[in-house]
């Protein structure tokens, strides 16, 4: 889960406004984090680890704990496409056909999982 949880006010309140346009990089911080919160709370667990650089990683999914070195079960892409795909604006099956997901491990598809509603 990320270090500091992000108020609900907060979190919808950098949503809308990214949602929105472009919005200043500490309110896409927000927002990236308030969904990676979200994320953790609908499939809390140690196996699947989802990283939105720089902004946030969380550790996801029930199943076998991970301690050291690089997660067995890695998805990583930049904050636009993890702020599309949490909200529904895009499609999972899309997004990793243009190559904007990096996914490695038998657990590493989250799309089952998305989109949340915040």
């Amino acid at each position: 889960m990320p270090a500091r949880r992000i108020d609900i006010a907060d979190g919808r309140a950098a949503l809308a406004a990214v949602t929105a346009g472009p919005a200043p990089r500490s309110t896409m911080a927000t927002a990236v984090r308030y969904l990676l919160q979200l994320l953790d709370e609908k499939a809390p667990g140690n196996s699947v680890e989802v990283r939105v650089p720089p902004f946030g990683a969380v550790q996801v999914v029930q199943g076998p704990r991970h301690t050291r070195g690089t997660p067995p079960n890695v998805v990583e892409m930049d904050a636009p496409t993890w702020v599309a795909l949490a909200t529904g604006a895009e499609q999972w099956s899309d997004a990793i056909a243009e190559g904007r997901i990096v996914a490695s491990g038998i657990r590493a598809d989250i799309s089952a999982l998305l989109p949340l509603r915040p």
